[in-house]
């Protein structure tokens, strides 16, 4: 038995007229892991998900799912795979209940299996069970999504994109939800836009970028890679004139009396780099770090890929 949940080796995906969506992407994914799948548009991610969800038909290598092959062993790898996709996609005539009970018929889950009202209570819907889904504001259609994607119990679950469009507070409803998933032992891949939240939640990032693997480390171990950190400081004077010295990236004002000096943190400290506008005759009365994050390194490297 693997102890990977999605193990995808050399996979490519090439479209009718040429275009290459996935070029040569290898990732494993272990069991149990909050995963982040990051790129910009038009990077490959859903492409790759929808080769996991049978929606799209690979042109080369191979991908495995909870252990089993997607072509030699199809209808095993979709019941352990639950796909949240950007699109919302039910039946609006339909109500909550009455989709999670279709879903849960289509996968072959007895009546008596069911869990419908438990997972609208788990996604802060159960007092809309028996409303029109067409009805459903857009971040409860969201919710729904998740809901219906778990009704087999997969043990993962995909998520591209689910808190587009969906206010602050059901953002945090939602992760609380998927948290407790996790911490039930469900292996999540995410995909966002919100790199502070993948920061935040997952244990691994891969990054993609042209259809190409671009990175793939643990979270805090990418986030380290940036380089570039911003010290600010307010001086006691008007400053006429920027402080420079070789071991300054980038020196602009922020105010009359304020200065933003960026370096680079294999070149210097911060204490080094105050240490050199104090010796260019500025004295320091108040001062704020900007550590790099998440976004920065995503910036770095898909620029970097372009």
């Amino acid at each position: 038995m693997t102890d990977l949940a999605i193990d995808i080796q050399n996979l490519s995906k090439t479209y009718a007229g040429g275009k290459r969506a996935l070029d040569d992407v290898s990732l494993s994914i272990p069991r149990g892991a909050i995963y982040g799948l990051l790129g910009p548009n038009g990077a490959g991610k859903s492409t790759m998900i929808n080769i996991l969800a049978g929606l799209v038909n690979k042109t080369g290598g191979t991908a495995r799912i909870w252990g089993f092959d997607i072509d030699a062993n199809p209808r095993n790898a979709k019941n352990s795979i639950g796909i949240v996709n950007q699109e919302i996609l039910f039946d609006p005539f339909f109500t909550p209940l009455e989709t999670l009970e279709n879903q849960a018929g289509y996968y072959g889950v007895p009546k008596a299996e069911r869990r419908s009202m438990e997972l609208l209570r788990a996604v802060h819907l159960e007092d809309k069970a028996d409303a029109y889904s067409r009805t459903l504001s857009g971040g409860m259609k969201r919710r729904l999504m998740v809901a219906k994607a778990m009704v087999h119990s997969p043990p993962i679950l995909v998520l591209d994109e689910p808190t587009a469009g969906v206010d602050i507070e059901l953002r945090q409803q939602l992760w609380f939800y998927v948290r407790s998933l996790n911490d039930r032992g469900v292996t999540i891949v995410l995909t966002t836009h919100y790199l502070e939240e993948a920061e935040e939640l997952c244990d691994r990032i891969a990054i993609i970028n042209h259809g190409k693997l671009i990175a793939d480390k643990p979270t805090r171990e990418l986030v380290n890679m940036a380089q570039e950190k911003v010290v600010e400081v307010t001086v006691d004077r008007d400053v006429t004139e920027l402080p420079t010295h070789d071991r300054f990236e980038k020196v602009e004002k922020s105010g009359e009396r304020s200065l933003k000096v960026t370096y680079l943190k294999n070149r210097a400290t911060a204490g080094e780099v105050l240490s050199l506008i104090q010796s260019q005759g500025l004295a320091i009365v108040d001062v704020s770090t900007h550590d790099p994050d998440l976004e920065d390194v995503f910036l770095t490297l898909t620029r970097a890929a372009a």
